[in-house]
């Protein structure tokens, strides 16, 4: 089986993924116990991409999710040292990505944030898109993609609506399902 990179990631309505100043208060406010078939998802992983805010935030949650698993933190700051990650810049990415795709193994997981979702956009490394929309809307924050993002076909492949309101979206890239798999917007690195 190829290994998929897989944006897993909840937004609002109009498309933030947190607060201007990083919170993710409003995902958590009236939640039920539904667990939104994370669960499963976590076992079809065992690589993890995030961007350094979102390690930093991650790191307030306690005891740290990833254990077990292979996690690279992109950062553009230097140094950093942790037994549980490691760091990279984000002009390795793309080689990193692409070598782990090499390799057996289960799925890899980006987890955002929003200037990291748009890198692997532009690099054209997200297989699939799992979106779970919460009906709230906050009219400003960090947005699902930050900053400038290319043109990207996506064909829809699966919805639910669970009780809670969310709406889940399965979402595969039409690029890479075609074969067609350069870069869409490949900055000189």
């Amino acid at each position: 089986m190829t290994r998929k990179v897989i944006l897993y990631i909840a937004t609002t309505i109009d498309g933030f993924i947190a607060r201007e100043n990083g919170k993710i208060d409003w995902l958590v406010e009236n939640e039920t116990n539904e667990d939104y078939g994370y669960n499963e998802f976590d076992e079809s992983i065992d690589t993890v991409f995030m961007g350094r805010h979102t390690y930093e935030q991650v790191l307030t949650f306690g005891e740290f999710p990833y254990k077990g698993k292979e996690v690279f933190v992109v950062t553009t700051k230097k140094g950093g040292k942790s037994e549980d990650v490691t760091f990279i810049s984000p002009t390795e990415v793309h080689d990193k990505v692409t070598e782990l795709k090499k390799l057996e193994g289960k799925n890899i997981f980006l987890v955002g944030g929003g200037s990291l979702n748009a890198l692997f956009l532009n690099e054209n490394l997200i297989d699939e898109y799992w979106i779970f929309q919460k009906p709230i809307l906050l009219g400003s924050g960090i947005p699902l993609f930050q900053g400038n993002v290319a043109d990207t076909p996506l064909s829809l492949i699966d919805s639910k609506i669970y009780p809670s309101g969310f709406v889940f979206l399965k979402f595969v890239n039409d690029k890479k399902r075609l074969g067609q798999n350069p870069p869409l917007n490949r900055k000189s690195r």
